[in-house]
């Protein structure tokens, strides 16, 4: 049996073999990059200093500087809520017949502004807090898409067009709660893995500034990562796809919805920055903007995978499928309306 001195030395373990290995991690590969970047400086200088680069650069860092301050203030609150809040204080807001807390626990999605990211850990908490699940999956839409800093990030990349920010808000709560109905109708418990409603203790108070740090954390770097990715995609959408198709696809209205709310699957951006992705693609109508605006937050490649991580493949299959229908019918319905 190893014993442990006063030094903290562990006597009596087994010794390591051989010499310690060293491994390459991130912060090596970044310093690499950065000594590189410092040696070759005036290379890269001469080959990246073209029209074409300096157009996209402009474009990267406008979208992300504008976004960057709302993505902040998203996590923070969000891990706040996360820390301090517990779920079950909204299960005792809600009403007791289904159908009637669906549109309430979508309009409770305001009080929580964060990412989508961080929507799918409560809704799957306030499921084992014996939340019935359309109300859960009401406010999980809802959630990323209609608390105020999202919608005040919409307000300021369409500064010119300020109906998109009520549009933007009906078209994603009336998302939100129709999936809940939809759900209470035809959902099956046997669809939901069976770790998700799993009773599971609240937090026990002694960490709370833990769990906000680290949740607020977390959020920030995955977040931030899609803000840089669609950063990048803005940059590349406004020099690389040339006008004339811009110009076409924006006069085939169809074709344009189908098109950016098949992006918005893809792209999977942060819902607080992706307004000033969508503000960037001038060329195109507002109602296309619009169903990428109300797709992304309910739909995407990051928000399957990580359904289907909490609920199980099952219900990702099945919910997924329809929440993009839904989320398109739920946009052209508000820009109708507003737009």
């Amino acid at each position: 049996m190893s014993k442990v001195t006063i030094t903290g030395e562990i006597r009596g373990s087994r010794p390591r073999s051989g010499p310690p290995r060293w491994r390459i991690t991130s912060l090596e590969v970044l310093c690499g990059v950065l000594v590189l970047a410092l040696l070759l400086q005036d290379w890269l200088v001469g080959v990246l200093d073209v029209p074409v680069l300096r157009t996209a650069s402009t474009v990267f860092v406008a979208v992300c500087v504008q976004a960057l301050p709302f993505l902040v203030l998203g996590v923070l609150i969000s891990g706040a809520i996360a820390a301090f809040v517990p779920a079950s204080a909204l299960r005792r807001a809600l009403p007791r017949r289904t159908a009637l807390a669906v549109p309430v626990a979508g309009v409770a999605g305001v009080a929580l502004p964060g990412c989508e990211c961080a929507s799918v850990p409560v809704a799957r908490r306030l499921m084992q807090q014996g939340v019935a699940p359309a109300v859960a999956l009401s406010f999980l839409l809802a959630a990323p898409a209609v608390n105020p800093i999202v919608l005040v990030s919409t307000a300021v990349a369409f500064r010119d067009a300020p109906m998109m920010v009520p549009a933007r808000f009906a078209g994603s709560l009336l998302t939100a709660m129709v999936m809940g109905w939809l759900w209470t109708r035809f959902g099956k418990a046997d669809w939901i893995a069976e770790r998700a409603l799993r009773r599971l203790p609240d937090h026990d108070g002694r960490n709370r500034w833990l769990v906000f740090a680290e949740t607020a954390r977390h959020d920030l770097v995955d977040a931030g990562g899609f803000l840089v990715l669609g950063g990048v995609f803005a940059a590349a959408f406004n020099v690389l796809v040339p006008a004339s198709w811009l110009e076409t696809l924006g006069g085939q209205l169809v074709l344009a919805v189908l098109v950016l709310a098949l992006l918005a699957v893809v792209l999977a951006l942060c819902s607080e920055a992706d307004a000033f992705v969508a503000v960037s693609m001038s060329a195109l109508p507002l109602l296309p903007r619009l169903v990428f605006l109300v797709v992304g937050p309910a739909v995407d490649v990051k928000l399957i995978a990580l359904q289907s991580g909490a609920f199980g493949k099952a219900f990702a299959a099945r919910f997924a499928p329809a929440t993009f229908v839904v989320a398109i019918a739920s946009a052209l319905a508000a820009g109708a309306v507003f737009l």
